[in-house]
């Protein structure tokens, strides 16, 4: 990033996180500061818009019940695009916010050969490798940057029609429902991932922690450099000390 990019980010989790603080038990390790939450909720917020807006104009017939939310037929088409125009702002500050965690390493090209392994849970602890984000963390969240700019390449053809003309209007609606099915894929899958699949994922979002005992197993490399302390060895005196217990 440019240094006039990271000053934007930086000033923005100054003037954010002067507005809350998250509260860190003893067995709990920081996962996300109160700017990081505002922006992946934002992102959420402006998005479940868009998508609700953009199904009751794009399919009527099966949707029309949704129209009222946003005060009728002609109300939901006037707001569709300025949804979907913040869903991309926030969305652009989330990007700057987690580019550099969410460059490609080595580790991550290791995790998606082993990633049958990671979705049928058939291993208790991620490979020591693992850091803040694992590669299918960052395959989606690039999965989303581009996803996002077919939304913004399609979407202002179809926002200015007269401006653009029928061809490109026609190119943007096969360009915009094919992000949007890709997304709202997308957002089924992490919605599982971060419940279900994985319990304790969720509150990193809302209370911006997590425990120490998923950091090491779930993002060893994270912990190891949050700590100082050796994942695997941790695991191991807690296994033992539960073993005790029983």
């Amino acid at each position: 990033m440019t240094t006039a990019v990271e000053r934007v980010d930086e000033e923005g989790r100054v003037r954010v996180n002067a507005y809350g603080r998250t509260k860190v038990g003893q067995d709990e390790l920081l996962r996300y500061p109160v700017y990081t939450r505002v922006l992946h909720w934002s992102v959420a917020f402006f998005f479940l818009l868009a998508l609700l807006s953009g199904l009751a104009v794009y399919t009527p017939w099966l949707y029309r019940w949704l129209t009222p939310l946003f005060g009728g037929g002609p109300m939901t088409r006037l707001l569709h695009p300025w949804f979907s125009l913040g869903f991309v702002v926030f969305f652009g500050l989330q990007f700057l916010n987690w580019f550099p965690p969410m460059t490609w390493t080595p580790a991550d090209s290791r995790w998606t050969r082993r990633i049958r392994a990671y979705v049928t849970n058939a291993e208790t602890l991620e490979p020591q490798d693992v850091g803040f984000f694992n590669g299918g963390q960052k395959l989606y969240f690039w999965a989303i940057v581009v996803s996002t700019v077919l939304f913004v390449v399609s979407g202002f053809p179809m926002w200015f029609p007269e401006a653009f003309g029928r061809l490109a209007v026609a190119i943007g609606y096969v360009l915009h429902d094919i992000a949007a099915l890709g997304m709202l894929v997308g957002l089924i899958v992490h919605v599982y991932e971060s419940t279900a699949q994985h319990p304790g994922t969720f509150r990193a979002m809302t209370r911006g922690t997590v425990s120490k005992r998923w950091a090491w197993t779930h993002h060893p490399a994270w912990y190891r450099e949050s700590t100082g302390r050796d994942p695997r060895a941790d695991y191991e005196r807690a296994r033992t000390r539960e073993a005790g217990q029983s």
